[in-house]
């Protein structure tokens, strides 16, 4: 009996603390949104960004890295596959679904259309398989540019689910030519903002209840 008992005692223990966890909500969205909608998006003087272009890439890396939290939780065996994707899927329809009015319109539309690599990426890594032969994956993608979405969108996935698996990517591969970048150039981008966001969370592992 002793023995078995010690057994059920070190079962126990191994298994994987379940902890609850808070992460991206309406009301940090709704704060960005609103950060955006007070900010000039004029270059002051003697600057070649605006205050707005700043923030709205703050924006997209605030988000890459919540998102990426996620999967980093996954790797350390504190979520399942399930709970992972379920968590992905409620962020995602908070990111992806609505536009605000006004002139944020086409500006949060642009930044949702560059974030679907990032969700598209994170399942890819989730479900495994994935083509991490990163340099004839971009040479794929710039051949198809925009002509193929679908088919662009999934090369371009295949490379983030490799930088979430530990590649790297992209910053060599970006264009300067802001004029003639296509949208899988864009997703390339969003790539490399994975990247810096994976590095960060090399050591990350969270304490009950924190946002996230």
């Amino acid at each position: 009996m002793a023995k078995k008992s010690a057994k059920k005692t070190a079962a126990k223990e191994a298994e994987p603390v379940k902890l609850f966890y808070i992460f991206y909500n309406q009301e940090r969205w709704d704060n960005w949104i609103r950060r955006l909608e007070d900010a000039s998006f004029e270059p002051a003087d003697g600057e070649e960004v605006s205050e707005g272009e700043k923030l709205l890439y703050s924006f997209a890396e605030d988000l890459t890295l919540s998102v990426l939290k996620i999967i980093r939780l996954y790797q350390n065996g504190r979520l399942t596959k399930e709970e992972a994707i379920n968590k992905l899927d409620e962020v995602e329809m908070l990111v992806m679904t609505g536009l605000p009015e006004g002139r944020l319109e086409d500006l949060v539309g642009s930044l949702q259309l560059s974030l679907i690599v990032l969700f598209t990426a994170c399942r890819k890594y989730l479900d495994g398989g994935f083509d991490g032969d990163i340099k004839t994956l971009v040479k794929k993608g710039r051949v198809i540019g925009d002509t193929d979405l679908d088919e662009a969108l999934e090369i371009a996935a295949n490379i983030g689910a490799a930088v979430i698996d530990g590649a790297t990517c992209c910053a060599k591969y970006i264009k300067d030519d802001a004029e003639n970048l296509s949208l899988f150039d864009d997703w390339l981008v969003e790539i490399e903002t994975m990247s810096n966001a994976m590095k960060s969370l090399a050591k990350f592992d969270e304490e009950p209840g924190e946002v996230v």
